[in-house]
């Protein structure tokens, strides 16, 4: 009986810790989730109004007033460290990032804030101050528990008041001392919307850069496809499936399948790099334009090539199979550097790169293996078809070659063997 009630005890024990333990860690959930509504600022600001942007771990606060057609705002931006820019901006006459108007923070080297005004007026801006086409006054920010607000008010009398108002916002790193350009992630190229100061409606994911977008995936995964992955296995293709003579002529069709194949699928992505190009004005990234440029007509070439293929007994094969070779190598090295560059551009997700990396090291340590394997196989078969050229006596026996020295039999036999690795190398 004793025994039962002092079990009873330690259970109820047991059972308050569990509550307790369950109460505090709801209050913690509920703390970490809270949305703007619920936050307090330190110095006891209030606004009328808040929205809980969707991208970037952002809010913003404001209050409007009709009468004087000025706005007040704070703008909050969470989960960036003391290298990190922040800002928030209003484009009075477009829909996206050229022609805003932006306000700007970031923590500077000896810990106080720099606070600016910046207008955006192309692509390849450097965040460079200057005054906006409205004014703004009470510019501030302040960083704490990784946390950037921007506090600012604007006289918007001069864009034509408060009401379907396009706004951005962004973040980026710091480098010294200079804002450098923002991620190309989805989160980054979809932090825009419009928003009525009056009424509080807030409208996200413009269908344009969401469209802008999938293009940029589709260009990026059809090229990574094609010139990054497909174009290197059938090199692979080409240069040891031909050693084994049961491959034969299967490797020279799987080998022009998949090269011709990647060629078209390359050509569709890079169709579509150059339709994002003349839709992105003032963004140029120059080393992967004009590699994936260079790539297309280097593609080109080899296709065309083909038509002036001359049979493998013809005294130019030499050559042409020496300049094949040569434009292949150069494309499937110049592909897996723009592979990388426009993974770099795009930004996805860590896995992705480190998926496509592993990709080339398989296929590369594929291309070891087999390489030493073949050349294996080349030599097995030439010792033995030099041994059973050898003339032999009437009792079956081997006879050997004299080593007389002589230079002609000496030329002769560097020729067969310079032939031979001709013959495997190209």
């Amino acid at each position: 009986m004793f025994c039962f009630l002092g079990s009873y005890s330690s259970m109820a024990s047991i059972m308050k810790v569990v509550l307790t333990l369950s109460v505090l860690f709801c209050l913690t959930l509920s703390s970490s989730a809270q949305n703007c509504s619920t936050y307090t600022f330190r110095s006891n600001e209030v606004f009328g109004a808040c929205n809980d942007l969707p991208y970037l771990n952002s809010f913003l606060h404001w209050s409007y007033n009709s009468s004087s057609s000025t706005l007040q705002i704070a703008y909050r931006h969470t989960g960036v460290s003391s290298s990190n820019w922040v800002a928030w901006a209003i484009n009075p006459n477009g829909s996206g990032m050229v022609g805003s108007q932006a306000l700007i923070a970031y923590q500077q080297p000896d810990g106080t804030m720099k606070a600016y005004t910046s207008s955006v007026d192309n692509y390849q801006t450097q965040l460079s101050e200057g005054k906006l086409s409205f004014d703004v006054s009470d510019l501030s920010a302040t960083y704490a528990d990784n946390e950037i607000t921007i506090f600012a008010t604007l006289g918007l009398s001069s864009i034509g008041g408060a009401s379907n108002v396009t706004h951005v916002w962004q973040d980026g790193s710091v480098s010294g001392g200079t804002p450098r350009m923002h991620a190309m992630s989805e989160a980054n190229m979809q932090s825009v919307g419009t928003i009525n100061f009056l009424s509080g409606e807030v409208r996200t994911n413009p269908v344009g850069n969401i469209g802008k977008l999938r293009k940029r995936n589709v260009h990026g995964i059809l090229n990574a496809v094609s010139w990054g992955i497909m174009m290197p296995l059938g090199a692979l293709i080409a240069r040891y499936l031909k050693v084994f003579k049961s491959a034969n002529p299967a490797w020279f069709y799987l080998h022009v399948s998949c090269q011709s194949t990647a060629y078209i699928v390359g050509v569709a992505g890079w169709a579509t790099g150059i339709k994002l190009g003349s839709e992105s004005a003032g963004v140029v990234y120059s080393a992967h334009r004009t590699i994936g440029i260079i790539l297309f007509a280097l593609g080109t070439l080899q296709v065309f090539a083909l038509l002036l293929r001359p049979k493998p007994d013809h005294k130019y094969r030499f050559y042409w199979n020496l300049y094949h070779h040569s434009v292949g190598y150069a494309v499937i090295i110049l592909s897996i550097i723009n592979v990388l560059k426009g993974i770099d551009i795009l930004q996805p997700e860590k896995k992705w790169k480190y998926a496509y990396i592993g990709v080339i090291a398989a296929l590369a340590f594929n291309a070891l293996w087999l390489e030493g394997y073949t050349w294996y196989i080349v030599l097995k078969r030439k010792r033995s078809e030099v041994e059973t050229k050898m003339p032999h006596n009437t009792n079956g026996s081997k006879v050997q070659l004299k080593t007389s020295g002589d230079p002609c039999q000496a030329s002769k036999n560097s020729i067969v063997v310079k032939d031979y690795f001709i013959k495997l190398v190209f």
